[in-house]
């Protein structure tokens, strides 16, 4: 096996600690399985490579994000980068590779967020020549709202916690028209700073226009503070829909009795009908194997870090040379490969770095005496009609 060409690096870069540690909570079971599934090298054009997966944690913070990053990329000497969950670590590490000419692939985080925020063009149809990404973006959410609110009957009306951040501002800019479009009336008391720790003023905004429908954007620690507040000031809507917080049982669970029937939305489950093409395992196996193995509920960030291996092996196996960059980088411009998060396709749109991939809306119910206290029911399934809808929505009252 010997020489320097003959192995492949891979980094990994998630948020392990800090404020959004809740999406690395599983990936060190992901890259285990992974490291199992590359165990035995990678087979590429008649030559056997080792694969080394090197590890990241880039602790929810940007500039840590972009440090991990270049000591990846300049130190450990990698070939291919993925990174995973929200934009303090993803878009910092994407833009590091594309400056090195590093392939990099990533996942988790609105496109909008992760092509209009990293200086991309809305009329460009390619603003990065080594980074690309897969993931829902404000069309998927709009689909999965307009699906799912009309299950219970309510004023449209839709008190908004669109935070001052690059994912509120683009929800605020793109999908706020989008559903005044379809008819909902959107309440906005303006973008808030994160961190804030009084919310009265947008409470009684919402109170007093009558919000029957709640929608927010936030970081899960102020979702906690506002919702708190929301119902010990009297504010309860009909549907209380939530996104970036609420995606893992933990954080509802901290919520008590008032996270029973939040509504959410979901870009994996255990009934997505995919699987792995790297390690072959099903959507299904993956939530129990998961469970069995970490004693833990399943979370949907198992599904898109998975795909992020299932991406760089097909890559690699893809490119003219896998130790040539620039040929990685363009092998993933057309790839097609098999994901639990779906079949993806690059170079079929919006745009020539991304892939759209499924949010489907749904609601935390009451597990009434089951192994964990709450499971997350599917109850729409318009991005994607192969995944089954498991329940109707039900009013958070």
């Amino acid at each position: 096996m010997g020489g320097m060409n003959m192995s492949l690096r891979i980094g990994f870069v998630s948020p392990r600690t800090g404020p959004a540690a809740a999406f690395g909570e599983p990936d060190a079971y992901v890259v285990d399985l992974a490291r199992k599934a590359f165990a035995s090298g990678l087979s590429i054009r008649g030559m056997k490579y080792d694969v080394q997966i090197i590890e990241k944690d880039g602790q929810s913070d940007p500039q840590r994000g972009a440090q991990v990053a270049n000591d990846l990329i300049n130190k450990d000497n990698i070939d291919l980068m993925l990174t995973t969950s929200t934009a303090e670590t993803v878009n910092p590490v994407s833009d590091a590779c594309e400056a090195a000419g590093v392939p990099c692939i990533s996942t988790v985080l609105p496109w909008e967020s992760w092509y209009f925020g990293r200086g991309g063009k809305p009329d460009q149809p390619k603003a990065f020549n080594y980074t690309y990404h897969f993931c829902f973006g404000v069309e998927e959410f709009r689909k999965a709202y307009t699906h799912l609110w009309p299950q219970v009957t309510t004023n449209l009306k839709v008190g908004v916690m669109w935070p001052n951040d690059s994912t509120g501002n683009a929800i605020r800019q793109v999908l706020g028209p989008m559903l005044a479009k379809e008819g909902y009336g959107i309440v906005d008391p303006g973008a808030y700073t994160d961190g804030t720790n009084d919310y009265s003023p947008q409470i009684a905004k919402f109170k007093a226009e009558q919000c029957e429908i709640f929608n927010t954007f936030p970081i899960p620690s102020d979702f906690a503070v506002f919702w708190r507040q929301a119902i010990q000031q009297g504010y309860r809507p009909k549907i209380g829909q939530i996104a970036k917080t609420g995606l893992f049982p933990s954080q509802v669970e901290a919520l008590g009795p008032i996270g029973v029937n939040l509504a959410g939305a979901a870009y994996w489950g255990p009934t997505f009908s995919y699987k792995s093409s790297l390690t072959n395992v099903n959507s299904k196996d993956l939530a129990d194997g998961y469970q069995a193995s970490v004693g833990k509920q399943w979370s949907q960030q198992l599904g898109p870090s998975l795909a992020l291996f299932d991406v760089a092996a097909a890559a690699l196996r893809a490119a003219e040379n896998p130790k040539d960059k620039s040929a990685v980088a363009k092998a993933i411009s057309t790839l097609e490969v098999e994901t639990p998060v779906g079949h993806l396709k690059w170079g079929t749109g919006p745009n020539a770095n991304v892939v759209t991939t499924p949010v489907l809306g749904g609601q935390w119910v009451s597990t009434a005496g089951g192994r964990y206290p709450l499971d997350f029911v599917l109850c729409e399934n318009s991005c994607d009609a192969t995944i089954p809808v498991a329940a109707q929505l039900k009013p958070y009252l």
